[in-house]
């Protein structure tokens, strides 16, 4: 079993380029589904959660070549075969395949999905939709079956702007007959980035980045070359990579609109940050506290809560996170507290009150973002901090440690035991 051994060291400094987005690639792949011809994806991410997909993908027959950054998908040989508890439960993308499945061959039966323990993130939103569509849908025995002879169009209201959701109606209605409409739509930017893999293909979305999608269904899709856009949530982890050590670097592979919510609140702390022809300048460090809710689209991501966590626990005063979109997203708090924060939990809300530098231990990733904002408290720490269950952060994070090295990080991915003969200590 490997971990992160890390040892605060100072500023980061450098460029680093910025991957493909894994929560855009995954739908894209799963849309893929739509089409019996090739789809090719670039600036595809080596990720944990990539390959999980690629399995799947494969269990229904099909044909994939990967290449460095690119994935060609063959899907002339696709069947609709049972997808099982083994590969859905590793990940809730997964179940991403049942709108493409269904809407193409009229039934799709798959297991209950699994994925970060951050909160319940019910999957009623997209039984709703598809059921809004004409789709007939049974649960039992840890599976879910829908079927429908064919899908029609329809009004879909979400009483939450799920992604999820979002996504999985939006690609069954590209195969349906007549006009779909989804009110309270996410806005999220992967969102727009399937929208735009679909109309690629052939499809007719409208509205997408906005609260109200509608699609009109085609009779077939065909194949498409598509480029997955820039990881928002990788970027920002770099941003608050810069600020928590107060280093300067340089992000390659950016959409400046897209980190908006998280550039506004690293300015509040005082955090310079200047868009220039090489991408987005992250330089400085933070000397102000923050306060910040989480929201979704256009507001501040969910998923950038635990790594500004982080920083809040390094800079002077009191800072305070409101946690709006997942009801169990503080299960860093306590191992964060193992590295000397001081963070108070009152409902969904938490207290930061900055203690300046904290203390490197061992503590343990409770899931993919978590893992991200131990890393960045590690290279704030003094002394050595290790991090384990990283399999949760290489869901997410390709690479991570050696962009972090290239950056000056003394960061390591070692066997959990025997760091005394590598030269490591836990003592500071």
């Amino acid at each position: 079993m490997a971990c992160f051994w890390i040892s605060g060291k100072g500023p980061l400094k450098g460029k680093v380029t910025v991957n493909g987005s894994k929560n855009a690639v995954l739908p894209i792949m799963a849309a893929s589904l739509l089409t019996d011809g090739s789809c090719m994806l670039e600036d595809v991410p080596g990720l944990e959660d990539v390959h999980v997909m690629c399995e799947l993908l494969e269990h229904f027959g099909c044909m994939l070549r990967r290449k460095n950054k690119s994935l060609h998908i063959n899907n002339n040989r696709v069947r609709p075969a049972p997808a099982p508890y083994d590969l859905v439960r590793k990940m809730r993308a997964s179940f991403l395949v049942m709108g493409p499945m269904l809407t193409r061959f009229g039934r799709v039966k798959i297991s209950l999905p699994g994925g970060c323990a951050i909160g319940t993130r019910p999957i009623d939103l997209h039984l709703k939709g598809l059921a809004a569509m004409g789709a007939d849908i049974t649960l039992g025995h840890g599976y879910i079956e829908a079927r429908a002879e064919k899908l029609t169009g329809g009004m879909v209201y979400l009483d939450f702007p799920s992604v999820g959701a979002t996504e999985n109606i939006m690609m069954a209605a590209s195969l349906a007959d007549g006009l779909t409409t989804i009110e309270n739509a996410a806005e999220e930017p992967e969102v727009i980035d399937l929208a735009n893999f679909i109309n690629s293909m052939g499809g007719h979305v409208r509205g997408a980045g906005t609260d109200t999608v509608r699609i009109e269904g085609v009779k077939e899709l065909k194949g498409c070359s598509h480029t997955i856009i820039p990881d928002r949530i990788e970027a920002g982890t770099f941003m608050v990579a810069a600020a928590i050590t107060g280093g300067d670097i340089t992000l390659a592979n950016v959409i400046c609109e897209h980190l908006r919510p998280v550039e506004a609140k690293l300015r509040e702390t005082g955090v310079m940050i200047d868009r220039t022809e090489e991408g987005l300048r992250v330089h400085g460090s933070g000397c102000r506290p923050v306060n910040l809710k989480t929201l979704p689209h256009p507001g501040f991501p969910t998923d950038m809560q635990a790594p500004m966590m982080a920083l809040m626990c390094t800079l002077p005063g009191i800072s305070m996170i409101t946690e709006t979109v997942f009801e169990n997203r503080f299960m860093h708090v306590s191992e964060l507290k193992r590295l000397g924060a001081r963070i108070t939990i009152e409902g969904r809300s938490a207290i930061v009150e900055g203690v300046g530098r904290l203390q490197g231990a061992e503590v343990k990733a409770t899931d993919l973002r978590a893992g991200a904002a131990l890393i960045l408290a590690g290279l704030a720490a003094d002394g050595v901090t290790r991090v384990m269950d990283i399999h949760h952060i290489e869901r997410g994070y390709e690479g991570i440690e050696e962009k972090l090295r290239s950056l000056g990080a003394e960061i390591e991915r070692r066997p959990c035991l025997g760091h005394e003969k590598a030269g490591w200590s836990l003592k500071a």
